[in-house]
């Protein structure tokens, strides 16, 4: 952190902030998760097919993917307060829109309304626990978070089916509301600021293609489980996607206040763990998929069944985030990544060889064992990556891990309900080519039975993504905290008119500049650094900000209105400032 922010984050209190916040996230969280339980009944309500309820998940995705890329401009653009009271207050009134609506295309604008709410949310956290928190304590704070994201869907299913069996679907909504006006109203009681404002600019050029590349994306690997990778649209909307999210990433990397900064993968363990969050990602959305769709379609298990039989493991999950993240304190992310996933490959190992007998016991046990080793690694890998980010990059890594993950979970979503359909196919024209093996069984038995083995097909898919992961995690090191000098990266357009980023690590003697306001302090330590490395480490430095300017002519003595600042090129800050070391006692 800089100063500033070392400032800030020693000044207020973390707790009533961060419990403002994860109640936020919670509510979010949780209302991403009940809808699907409630298909069957708007189905029926609404007189609509499945595919069109399926909207109802696919469109909130959409609106989350397409949002999530933009919340880092957010970030930097409103105060901490502002933006997550606005997403709140929109989160509700899509709430309420949802909960008073008599037409499927008005539940469906509400649903919308209320992904835009909550899209901002979660990076938003992320953002906050980097600003509040140093490096070696962050991974406490980012379990108590990871607490919430797990307990939701925990009980989201369960707590959606237990309504569904004794009222409308629409007291889901109804229930939400109070929630979220509390989440509000401590909202303004709590929340504090605690991230800097930058006055940057708005590339409506990259918003364009943020939309249409992960929207088209997001929509053509939705739809991919359903009409199967050869169909026209789907390959269309997916190439649309690709093209575009290559001139989006084009235009961040030229631009000069870019809306995700892409210079975020320039820091290694970032990249690593950004890679191994995907298979990570996939493994977690598919098997929640799976297991689902056995235990109901193949088992005959009511909905409210299923969601009990995954409540123990997401519980245990949920209360093993926060020991997860004071373990990642103590000991880093390597092996609480390599053993979780150890965990969870030889678990999964135990749902490849499913049949229609299988116990109800075996299947809660198996269940909540994987949960465990997911807990060991999901908020480590995130962590581990975000830690290693400069101050100013927080915004844009968080937004960069949350758009991925939701990629992550619709790609792996499409491609195991894939390998399960196509598998299936296989499978029964297996079973009806070998009539002696399916004698006297129906055709219904013979359905069932491919299903399942199907199913148990794509639980071997993610075997193989687990291994990849495993593998790669490996390769996972401590690393600092990443400082951006000079050249390595360009000053953007977003820094100009704020204080520097540039972090004095090491203690230079007991030198103090007396009589300097606070505004100058982060200058102070810079000129520091600069008066003690070697000449071509100050060639190196860049010093071409106003806030420098300022800085430096207070430095000098200099009484003239500090608003008429003469310009001058980085060689010039140069040998302004080697001929301030040489006359001053530094």
């Amino acid at each position: 952190m800089n100063a500033k922010m070392e400032t800030i984050s020693s000044s207020i209190k973390k707790g009533p902030i961060l419990f403002v916040m994860i109640l936020g996230a919670f509510l979010a969280t949780l209302n991403q998760t009940i809808m699907s339980v409630a298909t069957p009944e708007l189905m029926k309500d609404f007189d609509i097919t499945a595919a069109t309820a399926q909207w109802l998940t696919t469109g909130y995705m959409l609106v989350n993917g397409v949002l999530i890329p933009v919340t880092a401009y957010f970030m930097q653009r409103f105060s901490t307060r502002q933006l997550f009271q606005a997403s709140m207050i929109i989160f509700l009134l899509g709430t309420i829109v949802a909960a008073i609506a008599t037409t499927f295309p008005i539940l469906l604008t509400g649903r919308m309304i209320q992904a835009a709410g909550a899209g901002i949310i979660m990076p938003l956290l992320s953002m906050v626990i980097l600003t509040l928190f140093p490096p070696d304590k962050r991974g406490a704070a980012m379990g108590m978070m990871g607490l919430a994201i797990i307990f939701a869907p925990a009980i989201g299913p369960t707590l959606a089916g237990y309504i569904l069996e004794n009222y409308r679907w629409e007291a889901m909504f109804y229930g939400m509301i109070p929630l979220a006006v509390i989440v509000i109203a401590c909202g303004f009681i709590f929340l504090k600021n605690v991230s800097e404002r930058i006055n940057t600019q708005f590339d409506i050029l990259s918003v364009i293609f943020s939309t249409i590349g992960f929207g088209s994306l997001l929509y053509g690997f939705s739809r991919a489980g359903s009409l199967g990778w050869s169909s026209t649209e789907v390959i269309l909307t997916i190439a649309i996607g690709i093209v575009s999210l290559a001139l989006f990433s084009w235009r961040q990397l030229i631009s000069n206040s870019p809306l995700l900064d892409l210079r975020a993968f320039k820091y290694s363990m970032f990249s690593l763990t950004t890679f191994i969050s995907i298979a990570v990602t996939m493994i977690m959305y598919a098997d929640m998929m799976l297991l689902p769709l056995y235990l109901q379609n193949a088992r005959g298990y009511t909905a409210l069944e299923s969601g009990f039989l995954l409540l123990p493991g997401a519980l245990v999950m949920g209360f093993l985030m926060p020991v997860t993240g004071k373990l990642f304190d103590r000991f880093g992310a390597k092996w609480l990544s390599i053993i979780g996933l150890v965990i969870t490959i030889v678990t999964t190992l135990g749902f490849i060889n499913l049949t229609d007998s299988t116990s109800y016991t075996y299947l809660l046990l198996m269940s909540t064992a994987r949960r465990i080793g997911m807990a060991l690694l999901l908020m480590p890998i995130q962590t581990a990556g975000l830690n290693q980010l400069p101050t100013r990059l927080n915004p844009h890594g968080t937004a960069i891990s949350n758009t991925i993950r939701q990629v992550a979970g619709a790609v792996g979503t499409s491609l195991l309900v894939t390998v399960m359909s196509d598998r299936t196919k296989t499978h029964i024209q297996d079973m009806m080519a070998n009539s002696g093996a399916t004698k006297g069984a129906t055709q219904a038995q013979i359905i069932t039975k491919a299903t399942i083995e199907g199913i148990n097909d794509a639980y071997l898919v993610i075997v193989a993504i687990g291994v990849v992961g495993l593998v790669l995690s490996f390769f996972i090191k401590r690393v600092e905290q990443g400082v951006e000098q000079g050249s390595e990266v360009v000053q953007s357009q977003q820094e100009k008119n704020f204080a520097p980023k540039y972090r004095q690590t090491e203690r230079v003697g007991e030198i103090e500049l007396a009589g300097q306001q606070s505004a100058d302090y982060e200058f102070r330590n810079a000129l520091k650094g600069f008066s003690s490395k070697s000449q071509s480490a100050k060639d190196d430095m860049l010093f071409n900000d106003k806030e420098y300017r300022k800085a430096l002519q207070r430095l000098n003595g200099n009484d003239k209105d500090l608003n008429d600042v003469v310009v001058i090129d980085d060689k010039g800050y140069r040998e302004t400032l080697k001929k301030l070391h040489k006359e001053s006692d530094l």
